[in-house]
């Protein structure tokens, strides 16, 4: 099955990383489906590629709607008979919900762990029956070098997430399934850039081992490679995309 046969489900897919990932990925020929919360934003995001000549549409849909996402994975399905590829983008990580706990209060520190962790799981559950057995389906989901540093409620959420990669991978390989995450650092998107004060980007950047500043780019290469035959022998595992910032054992 070549990629032009292929279909992709990414969440958190109106904007940053989600939109980036669906262009891409409609420029390898696969039909991407689009799912936001926010269901004009990855209209409008749906558009733009297919104005580009890609296949792709833009649905409402939030995270943890069991219902809802259950529509959608179903929808998304019917064009090509199934799902290739899920990816679990959509998390909430604005400087809003990167408080300390006793800050945020329980209602958002919550609602951080109901997005990021449970969404994960209501998404995969939700595509299992449209992917199984499918040749090269993958699952990738985004966590983030915060999971290895410590110290937040908006890394212990991530670092949940790389716990279910592992604990999917076991469970979904006898489906043929391959589940993996990437966890990006300090990369310099439009949100990141107007967001995050200058010297805690310094502070970040003087952790890492190279130099360069971290693009968008760089998580979408590693998101390719993962959903690509290339990386037929790789489940379980979570790619580290820091500048060396998250080195260690």
């Amino acid at each position: 099955m070549t990629r032009g046969e292929k279909t992709a489900i990414i969440t958190g897919g109106g904007r940053g990383f989600g939109r980036a990932f669906g262009t891409a990925l409609a420029a390898e020929g696969m039909h991407v489906v689009l799912v936001d919360i926010a269901g004009a934003v990855a209209e409008e995001a749906a558009a733009a590629i297919r104005a580009a000549g890609g296949s792709a549409e833009g649905l409402a849909g939030d995270v943890v709607d069991e219902a809802r996402i259950a529509e959608v994975m179903a929808q998304g399905a019917a064009r090509h008979g199934g799902i290739d590829i899920l990816i679990n983008n959509a998390g909430l990580h604005s400087d809003e919900y990167g408080q300390p706990i006793t800050k945020l209060g329980y209602a958002k520190t919550r609602r951080l762990f109901e997005v990021n962790v449970l969404g994960t799981v209501c998404c995969t559950l939700a595509a299992l029956a449209h992917m199984k057995r499918r040749a090269g389906a993958s699952i990738v989901n985004i966590a983030s070098s915060a999971a290895h540093m410590g110290g937040s409620a908006y890394g212990d959420t991530k670092l949940a997430v790389a716990g279910l990669t592992i604990t999917f991978a076991r469970e979904l390989g006898a489906d043929a399934i391959r589940v993996n995450a990437i966890s990006p650092g300090l990369i310099l998107t439009d949100t990141i850039r107007a967001e995050l004060p200058e010297a805690t980007k310094a502070r970040v950047k003087a952790m890492q081992l190279i130099g360069d500043d971290g693009e968008e780019r760089d998580i979408v290469e590693a998101m390719l490679w993962l959903t690509s035959d290339k990386a037929r022998f790789v489940t379980g595992e979570v790619l580290r995309v820091t500048g060396g910032m998250a080195a260690g054992v």
